[in-house]
């Protein structure tokens, strides 16, 4: 692991990335894309990244071995009246929806995705991807979004630290419902 290289992108220069971003993804998400659900699609991912890069303050890392990109992950800092809590349902009814909703754009960081060529799984590159991207941000708390089948995924977001807190769907087009999972910065 210690021969993987991080490069770092904001909005714009992430923007330049797109071609490797997009093949990243389709190395990444061979299954997803075959099974040919909408959602899955390269045209659907490459919309939503297009989207994701116009918010504020975006923050792609991009992983790298002997000069090739194998994996990425990125997210930016939900701003106030964040379109990402719209749909959620709180596991605790006691939870307070409207303080734990509240966004200031310096609250929570939005950790979208964490995703690795498929040639590279099981090294480590995930968790190392995940601490780059979390490691600069001065948030208080992050967010992700995990399809509650994806196991494998799911056990190590909490080995990592992230914890369950409710469930929601995007607005996306055949967006899936997923858990929502929250960790303090």
């Amino acid at each position: 692991m210690s021969d993987l290289q991080f490069h770092r992108y904001t909005a714009a220069h992430a923007r330049g990335q797109r071609a490797v971003v997009e093949d990243i993804y389709r190395r990444s998400y061979i299954e997803a894309i075959e099974s040919g659900h909408e959602f899955d699609s390269p045209a659907a991912f490459m919309t939503r990244f297009d989207a994701y890069t116009r918010g504020q303050g975006f923050d792609l890392v991009i992983g790298s071995l002997d000069g090739r990109p194998v994996g990425q992950s990125w997210g930016w800092p939900l701003q106030p009246n964040a379109a990402w809590w719209t749909n959620l349902v709180l596991d605790d009814p006691d939870t307070d929806r409207a303080e734990f909703v509240h966004e200031t754009g310096t609250r929570t960081f939005a950790l979208s995705e964490i995703m690795v060529d498929q040639a590279h799984t099981g090294h480590g590159f995930a968790r190392a991807l995940h601490d780059e991207l979390l490691f600069a941000r001065t948030e208080s708390r992050a967010t992700l979004l995990v399809e509650s089948e994806n196991t494998r995924a799911y056990d190590r977001y909490q080995r990592w630290g992230w914890n369950r807190v409710g469930s929601l769907k995007p607005h996306w087009p055949a967006a899936p419902t997923f858990d929502v999972m929250v960790r303090k910065l």
